[in-house]
């Protein structure tokens, strides 16, 4: 006898994590990542070097804050650091936070990229937020960020650090 996953009511391990089904929602049992404004940041391992730190974000969502129905984005990040880089897993959080939000598509990319310029203070960023398609248009925001040059945004001291 085969039963419906959404009818299945019982637990089952999945990378080391108990998971528990219940009519159509998965919740996770000790999960650890939750939606957070929390940056979190660590010590550019190459700072006499430049190199580029590409983040492909495939899954951001917010609402728009006219019609309160979702709106679909893949970022792209990418950076050239100075002293800090940006934790991944806080970034995910990050963009996560946004999900409950209505924001118009140029303010949402704006804020998003001088959250990232005030915890990690980058050489260079350049943030690209593809918007899904919505009334035959496609919405493309596109932020560039120089140091030294343009507004300025002071580096955040209450930003949190790891370290190995």
């Amino acid at each position: 006898m085969q039963m419906s996953p959404v009818a299945w009511s019982g637990a089952f391990a999945a990378d080391q994590q108990r998971w528990l089904l219940s009519g159509d929602d998965v919740v996770a049992r000790g999960m650890t990542s939750q939606p957070s404004k929390i940056l979190e940041r660590f010590d550019n391992p190459e700072p006499a070097r430049d190199y580029e730190i590409v983040f492909d974000c495939p899954e951001f969502t917010c609402l728009c804050p006219l019609t309160g129905q979702p709106d679909f984005a893949r970022f792209e990040i990418s950076y050239v650091p100075d002293r800090y880089c940006v934790e991944s897993k806080s970034l995910k959080n990050y963009l996560w936070s946004y999900r409950n939000e209505g924001a118009f598509h140029e303010k949402v990319t704006n804020t998003i990229a001088d959250d990232i310029i005030a915890a990690i203070g980058p050489r260079q960023l350049r943030l690209r937020g593809t918007f899904n398609i919505r009334g035959g248009i496609t919405a493309v925001i596109v932020v560039t960020h120089t140091q030294g040059t343009g507004k300025v945004i002071p580096l955040r001291a209450d930003v949190a650090q790891r370290t190995e």
